[in-house]
């Protein structure tokens, strides 16, 4: 599994990166909750981890968007 993404590695990224990120992140999200529902999750660490990408994600994608929107 992927450790958890840096702020400036995910800065660099363009819009379509962000989305498809997104989404892979959301994916594996639902896998976790899945597998910790039938009780084979064993990282629990993980969930938060990838919790805290997508917002992490999300905040950069409204911040591109606002400067976007103020150029």
């Amino acid at each position: 599994m992927a450790k958890t993404t840096k702020p400036a590695d995910v800065r660099v990224k363009t819009a379509e990166e962000l989305s498809a990120q997104l989404l892979n992140l959301r994916k594996e999200q639902f896998n976790l909750r899945f597998q910790r529902a039938t009780g084979q999750l064993e990282g629990v660490g993980r969930v938060r981890a990838v919790r805290r990408d997508i917002a992490r994600v999300k905040t950069i994608m409204a911040e591109k968007l606002r400067s976007a929107a103020q150029s």
